[in-house]
């Protein structure tokens, strides 16, 4: 093959690109370190065809899963993203633990590229595609139902938002395996992505999997605020909706305002890159100050994106747990707007070290410390409800607390960083690593896994095994505590952050600590597996189709579990908050409707994956200069929409019998359980009806 046919199909691509190359050629630890990553994700990819292949399972996958448009399936997909890029993310976040563990007064085993590498991608997964995949995955299956809703506002843009979110996983993951990734951060700061200091496909790979994941965000978070202002169910006003749907409906709001400037900074900054155009070099009129402003204007909204749904997360469980109404709930509608709203003023704070005047600093570090408030009025909330409720220490609530107390000492050292002078002595160190994950591990994971544990029986219709669960959450609290509290002690004593190698030896003792509780953190997600294998296999014993097995307050629990396609035979009427928890105590919740009626569902679509496997196709290609890839993928993905124009039937008719049959099984499944105590509610006498206290 002659040099130009092989750099107009293979573009930049040479056989060095390939990781198991380079460690046959060079087999030292940081090579042979990057060919076991890669071999896994290969491995691993082969392993899933053909065990999906051996079961026959290919038709039932397309046609149940990846062509479906039910909210509900796909917000599990999500959710199973989310699930394997945190597994990379913990396995990268030990690497470089232990890396800096070994590495006092010696090079250790990662090469300064490499570990530059590793810091990139663990930032960028656990921000763009752990966290965000999670809570959306979340947010859609969830606030259709507690709304009252049978599906969301836009069901194909919701699709379509799930296939580039996973066209985005995918290159993150192709890193691995073909050529290397970015060396700038999660950030991606200018100038350590520009051309000129970073001429490879690293920064490449960073732009378009971010890009792609933005513009997902994008429409999700238009579809979920279209979906909450226009399909409540009769009598659903805003003040009688959950605090998880008015935490989503904020974080919607901040997805339509934060997200485009998060594009357009990666959209400038790939016609650097591509074109020779100069919006953030030093040179030709370019200021990557430009950059790092359209950067935090999506990147402190972020911050809350990512931390509101799991405040609404934490109301729902501590409410749900302590047996009380939730204490102050008009005050934590308004402390959640107030947040929404003063996250877009607080983005210079992260800027005090750049050189800007004392007044621009004075004044975002008020506004840094004012953002504080109304978070704390939700802690006193939280603690309000608990008192004197009827505390039951399950593993959800158990998240609830260790985040309460977790998140307080985060809060505090933020306090800390937002005075202007003491954000310039410790901005650069490990202090602000071990408030960043101060804030997000016990914020938003612990948040997450709280909603896993919680809403699991109601989304696959059998409760989790608590005893895992219990041993992962220890493992998750022990480890964080053990991984990030000696991080402040390094940082305090001067260690700076995206360290590959160290030189002071007083530094060890702690370093040693931070690996232990990296360990145990990969331990916890262990246990979690381990708590899923072994709930899998218990299934029937921990049953709960009646769908009810906490003394749920909100809609979701008022229906079957899992629930039907349709969600609801008949939309409920609500007349008051917490209608279905108080229907319980003064009627029947579980009575028939009068009569069952056909109801129209979304027919499966190709559309949604074909623009997926197309756009990660084309980034793909763009990455690598295969421009015929390029081409071909932005054309497929044009044709695609241009074809669904032309599509009329677009919803297919589930009948009134069909309707009727599921219902009444469930009524009838209702009416055969046996309610279950408090005390029970763990065992496997719970069948997903809790004994209603008055």
């Amino acid at each position: 093959m002659t040099g130009t046919v092989w750099l107009m199909l293979l573009g930049r691509f040479t056989w060095n690109s390939l990781p198991f190359v380079r460690a046959w050629h060079n087999p030292t630890a940081n090579e042979l370190i990057a060919a076991a990553a890669a071999g896994i994700v290969v491995v691993g990819g082969i392993l899933a065809l053909v065990l999906i292949t051996v079961l026959r399972r290919w038709r039932w996958l397309w046609t149940e899963w990846l062509t479906s448009l039910d909210h509900k399936k796909i917000g599990i997909l999500y959710i199973v993203i989310a699930l394997v890029m945190l597994a990379r993310a913990l396995v990268e976040a030990n690497l470089m633990r232990l890396q800096q563990a070994v590495a006092v007064g010696n090079p250790g085993f990662v090469a300064p590229e490499h570990f530059a590498e590793l810091f990139s991608t663990h930032g960028s997964i656990m921000i763009f595609f752990m966290a965000m995949p999670f809570l959306t995955g979340l947010i859609n299956y969830l606030v259709p139902l507690q709304i009252g809703a049978r599906d969301v506002a836009f069901p194909l843009l919701n699709a379509i938002g799930l296939w580039l979110t996973a066209a985005g996983a995918a290159l993150m993951m192709a890193s691995l395996v073909i050529g290397r990734f970015s060396t700038g951060g999660w950030s991606g700061y200018p100038p350590y992505t520009e051309i000129g200091f970073n001429p490879g496909v690293g920064p490449d790979y960073w732009i378009w999997a971010v890009t792609l994941g933005s513009l997902a965000s994008t429409m999700t978070g238009i579809n979920i605020a279209v979906t909450i202002y226009k399909m409540r169910c009769p009598g659903m006003k805003l003040m009688r909706m959950p605090l998880f749907t008015w935490t989503s409906l904020c974080t919607a709001i901040l997805m339509i305002f934060a997200m485009p400037p998060l594009t357009i900074a990666t959209a400038l900054l790939a016609l650097d890159r591509y074109l020779g155009f100069h919006f953030f070099t030093n040179a030709l009129g370019g200021n990557m100050m430009h950059y790092a402003n359209l950067f935090w204007m999506f990147g402190h909204p972020e911050v809350y994106i990512v931390i509101l749904p799991a405040f609404g997360i934490y109301s729902e469980v501590v409410s749900t747990f302590s047996s009380k109404e939730l204490y102050g709930y008009k005050s934590l509608v308004i402390a959640t707007m107030a947040i929404a709203v003063l996250s877009f003023t607080v983005w210079l704070h992260h800027f005090f070290t750049m050189g800007q005047s004392a007044t621009i600093n004075a004044a975002f570090g008020i506004a840094t410390m004012a953002i504080g408030v109304p978070t704390g009025v939700k802690i006193y909330n939280w603690i309000w409800t608990m008192f004197r409720g009827e505390v039951r220490f399950t593993t959800p609530m158990m998240y609830a607390l260790a985040f309460m107390m977790t998140f307080v000492l985060g809060g505090l050292t933020g306090i800390i960083l937002a005075f202007p002078p003491l954000d310039y002595i410790v901005h650069n160190t490990l202090f602000l690593v071990a408030h960043f994950h101060n804030m997000l591990i016990p914020g938003t994971l612990y948040g997450l896994l709280a909603a896993y544990t919680f809403w699991f029986p109601k989304v696959f219709g059998y409760r989790l095994d608590e005893r895992w669960g219990r041993i992962s959450c220890l493992c998750w609290v022990a480890g964080f505590y053990l991984a990030f509290m000696p991080l402040y002690v390094l940082g305090a004593g001067g260690m700076a952050r995206r360290t590959q190698a160290v030189a002071e030896t007083v530094y060890r003792p702690w370093l040693y600590m931070a690996e232990a509780g990296a360990l145990i953190l990969l331990c916890a997600f262990g246990a979690l597996m381990v708590q899923l294998w072994v709930s899998i296999r218990r299934r029937d014993a921990n049953d709960v189709f009646v769908g009810d097995p906490w003394d749920g307050r909100a809609l979701e629990w008022s229906i079957s579990a899992p629930p039907p396609e349709f969600n609801f035979a008949r939309l409920p009427h609500v007349d008051q908050p917490h209608w279905f928890y108080d229907a319980k105590r003064k009627y029947a919740p579980y009575a028939p409707p009068a009569a069952y009626h056909d109801i129209w569902m979304p027919r499966n679509s190709a559309v949604a994956p074909v623009i997926g496997i197309a756009s990660g196709a084309a980034a793909f290609g763009l990455v690598w200069h295969m421009w015929w890839l390029a081409i071909v993928g932005l054309i497929v993905i044009f044709a695609a929409i241009v074809a669904r124009s032309f599509v009329r039937d677009t919803h297919r008719v589930i009948p009134a019998s069909e309707v009727a049959r599921i219902d009444e099984s469930w009524r009838e499944a209702a009416a055969r359980a046996q309610p279950v105590q408090r005390e029970l509610e763990i065992s496997s006498a719970n069948q997903g009806l809790a004994l209603v206290r008055s």
